[in-house]
């Protein structure tokens, strides 16, 4: 269905959109409040951390699929009608 590059691309692509999608729900949340006072800086990396797996791991549901579709042409086109 596509090429290595191609896919190379829109994984790349894919993953920063999700990571920038993914901040800014989290984000609009405030988490913030949750942690300690004193505590912005620590609170803010690991809300960038939460951001990365979380948004890696849609990107991720977001690719399987694209490639699961793509698989689908192979198992019907090993089907022969008789």
């Amino acid at each position: 269905m596509f090429s290595m590059e191609q896919m190379a691309l829109i994984s790349i692509f894919s993953h920063i959109m999700f990571i920038y999608l993914t901040w800014k729900v989290v984000t609009a949340i405030r988490i913030e409040s949750i942690f300690k006072k004193g505590r912005a800086a620590e609170a803010r990396v690991f809300l960038l951390f939460i951001t990365i797996v979380i948004g890696t791991g849609v990107s991720r549901f977001f690719l399987d699929i694209l490639q699961w579709s793509g698989d689908l042409t192979y198992l019907f086109s090993s089907i022969r009608m008789y």
